[in-house]
């Protein structure tokens, strides 16, 4: 039965679900305004969004499961595919306008091959309808990261290329990690759904080129911007100043969470195909230095590390926070599938650990008004980037179910952000004339551009949530029963 209600001061109820934690967090903020300022500003606050909310149900999961697959379809696979193969050059086109007509190329970004590769894998694996359809863009995606991408005299892949395959100046002849990871990424999926052993000789290559050139055996983790040749670039000894990578803004020298836990995605990618000790180790290491090293209480990661992991002063990325807790969960479950099972402490630590990430970010960073979490901000603050921006919004929703599906039993507050979560993309992250998903939405609800393609932006993050989300609804709905 539907009822209609305003999902108003989500973080309070967060807070009471949680044991007071949120309380404790608003609380040691020393930002307090008068009590005629707090009326001004409660005057002034926009009203809240109003939407329809569904009680748990297997009626209600079974009605989102049936939105987010349209959504799967019609805003993310049919805009990219086959619209971005490069039947001229290989691999795939990334930059597209409002309207998906093609924009001058910004080159052709090792990100972004990795992940469209990657998405039609999974579309090939999970959709069985779309398998033969999607099975030549896996083909085409895999031959162009061993072909072009695969540096075939040094090793590993290169950060990007001019679309000719030449060096670029854009992105140098150097490596990152960040780059190779997501091209492990894609070619590790390739193999799930092509069996071709190509795919797979070169992902355990590229681990093992990898792990020879750029693992830290002292400290633990990689580093991660490094020469043609391998060799690691290190910050300049006290320097006033922090060169920074083309075209990613990485700083050169230090470890950033967000190569980190994409490294920690890729190497669980690899290892349900190929357990190797090795890859078992490192995805071990990597879990652990996400989950109790990069993460920190009362639910931040912190964003850059010295060698040492001793962290640098950054702002809290909600975003980062919440995909953050998947990839341990995952990490978690198939690590026990290659043989190294987490003790029950360990396991208990994982959940905890991604559920403060999670409540934390809602504390903090959540609009409780239309729903979405913000860019980002300090970590006992408030937000001071209030943009929305797409990936952000759908590892939220995919998040978030995750947590209705382990704590909805004691608690609405996860299904009930989820919906307004979905509310918000709907309403506002979608175009709803030419499709897709604006990158950036300001806090009035407007776009802050209309392209929807470019370097940074491939099908990758909206594709794993609708799945994982869909996927994850369907078995709630079939336990409901």
């Amino acid at each position: 039965m539907q009822r209609r209600m305003f999902l108003t001061s989500l973080a309070t109820s967060v807070a009471a679900a949680t044991a007071g934690n949120f309380a404790r967090a608003q609380s040691a903020s020393t930002n307090q305004p008068s009590a005629s300022a707090e009326h001004e500003q409660q005057s002034a606050e926009p009203k809240p969004d109003m939407i329809d909310y569904l009680p748990a149900s297997k009626s209600a999961y079974q009605h989102f499961a049936t939105e987010t697959e349209t959504m799967l379809h019609q805003d993310v696979l049919s805009v990219w595919y086959p619209r971005s193969i490069d039947n001229v050059h290989g691999g795939f086109n990334a930059d597209f306008a409002r309207d998906w007509s093609p924009l001058p190329s910004q080159g052709k970004f090792s990100v972004f091959q990795g992940r469209m590769t990657w998405v039609a894998a999974q579309v090939t694996l999970r959709r069985p309808a779309l398998r033969e359809q999607y099975l030549p863009y896996v083909r085409h995606g895999a031959d162009y990261l061993a072909n072009v991408m695969w540096d075939k005299q040094d090793g590993g892949f290169y950060w990007g290329l001019a679309d000719d395959g030449s060096i670029s100046p854009v992105f140098t002849d150097h490596k990152h990690l960040y780059g190779i990871s997501f091209c492990l990424y894609g070619l590790a999926a390739a193999y799930q759904a092509t069996h071709d052993a190509r795919d797979l000789e070169l992902a355990q290559r590229a681990f093992h080129w990898t792990d020879e050139h750029a693992h830290d055996a002292r400290n633990g983790g990689y580093f991660e911007w490094l020469k043609r040749d391998g060799t690691p670039l290190q910050a300049e000894p006290y320097a006033a100043t922090v060169a920074s990578v083309p075209p990613g803004g990485f700083p050169v020298g230090y470890k950033s969470m967000n190569t980190h836990i994409h490294l920690l995605e890729s190497f669980t990618e690899l290892l349900r195909v190929w357990p190797d000790p090795t890859l078992r180790g490192r995805a071990a290491e990597l879990q652990h230095l996400v989950r109790d090293v990069i993460t920190v209480e009362p639910g931040a990661m912190n964003l850059y590390f010295t060698n040492a992991w001793q962290a640098v002063p950054e702002h809290d990325s909600y975003g980062h926070d919440v995909e953050a807790t998947c990839l341990i969960d995952e990490a978690g479950e198939v690590l026990a599938q290659a043989g190294a099972a987490p003790s029950t402490s360990e396991r208990e630590r994982t959940e905890k650990v991604g559920r403060m990430l999670v409540d934390h970010a809602l504390a903090y960073g959540w609009d409780s008004v239309h729903g979405g979490l913000y860019h980002s901000g300090f970590f006992t603050g408030k937000p001071d980037d209030l943009l929305k921006e797409w990936w952000v919004q759908m590892e939220s929703l995919n998040t978030l179910l995750l947590l209705h599906e382990r704590y909805g039993r004691t608690t609405d507050v996860y299904w009930k952000a989820f919906q307004l979560q979905w509310h918000w993309i709907q309403q506002y992250q979608l175009d709803h004339e030419f499709r897709g998903e604006y990158e950036l939405i300001k806090p009035d609800g407007t776009p802050v551009s209309t392209t929807k393609g470019k370097m940074w932006k491939a099908a990758y993050h909206e594709s794993r949530a609708l799945m994982n989300v869909n996927e994850r609804l369907q078995r709630l709905a079939a336990a409901a029963e």
